[in-house]
């Protein structure tokens, strides 16, 4: 049984937590949340403003976007400590209190996911490029490993290192995590399409050489988030499922390209178009889920209403046997 469908689904016969993978390999499709930035702006946020300082200042508000997807039927929810490394915090002033911020966040999450459901560390990119000389790999590794060992001593079951696009400091991400904490390691690249028609990050990695890079330097779930919405999901995922047959594949699209409307940047897709196209997701490979920018509660809980069809449904297993073999 999928974590998150009762209490007594947190724990194995051996008395232990669950582990994501072992959830998705067991043949469960899992359902994870949607966008952060935009509920915190909905919230009050304001441009300029560090959003994982709202981990303090404003605890009930980031509370309230988490238990928001629990409630919507998500089995597993992100931190709000996206750019919880040094890099990031330090444009705020605030380099000296990683550990304190992404405590804070992994501790907010923890609360409103309880004991069934699983809560995931988000670990996003530095902005610094080693090409350019702005750092080198270790400084990407120390700061990756300060975040990661604050995020699991805060409660989280796994890193979430997401919307990366080069391949050398995602690299570091995974080994920072793998060599300092026990947690499990999800990585997400964002694609677009070339005008070739190619699936690309905008360092020029493909979906199958992400996968292969980060399982070989110790991830355990790969996938795609932001930059596209679901109807270019399904064959990064297919690429990804390709090169990588073995592992579980995380999916968080965009609701679609944003447009322009009135002066403001819009998400066209709505909780029902994103649904429709879930089945299609998990048949390319997909083996957990949901959204990222412009995506909501009435996104995720539309999407976990197909999810659970499809694993009603489901002849083979979406994360294990020879027919998928994730």
């Amino acid at each position: 049984m999928a974590r998150g469908d009762g209490e007594n689904d947190y724990e194995s016969d051996f008395g232990r937590m669950k582990r994501i993978t072992e959830q998705v390999k067991s043949g469960k499709v899992l359902v994870s949340d949607g966008a952060w930035g935009t509920f915190l702006q909905q919230k009050g946020l304001k441009p300029g403003e560090c959003p994982e300082a709202w981990c303090l200042s404003h605890r009930q508000d980031v509370l309230d976007i988490a238990a928001s997807y629990v409630a919507a039927g998500a089995d597993m929810i992100l931190t709000n400590s996206f750019g919880g490394t040094r890099f990031k915090l330090e444009h705020f002033g605030l380099a000296s209190r990683v550990a304190e911020l992404n405590r804070a966040a992994a501790a907010i999450s923890r609360e409103a996911a309880g004991p069934a459901r699983f809560v995931l560390g988000s670990m996003g990119p530095t902005g610094k490029l080693v090409l350019t000389g702005d750092v080198t790999e270790q400084d990407f590794y120390e700061a990756f490993k300060t975040q990661a060992v604050a995020l699991a001593e805060g409660g989280v079951d796994a890193a979430c290192i997401e919307t990366m696009s080069a391949l050398d400091e995602a690299t570091q991400a995974v080994k920072a995590v793998k060599e300092n904490t026990e947690l499990e390691i999800v990585v997400t690249f964002t694609f677009d399409v070339t005008i070739q028609g190619a699936y690309r990050t905008m360092m020029g990695v493909s979906p199958a050489a992400m996968a292969e890079a980060m399982l070989a330097a110790g991830a355990d779930i790969v996938g795609a988030n932001c930059g596209i919405g679901f109807e270019h999901m399904i064959p990064v995922a297919a690429e990804i499922r390709a090169a990588a047959p073995a592992a579980p594949i995380l999916i968080h699209a965009n609701a679609g390209r944003p447009e322009r409307r009135a002066g403001k940047d819009v998400f066209p897709e709505t909780p029902e178009m994103m649904a429709a196209r879930v089945a299609d997701l998990i048949a390319a490979g997909a083996g957990i889920v949901g959204g990222c920018c412009g995506t909501g509660p009435a996104h995720i809980a539309a999407i976990a209403a197909a999810v659970r069809a499809a694993n009603g449904s489901a002849s083979t297993p979406s994360g294990g046997g020879e027919a998928r073999r994730e």
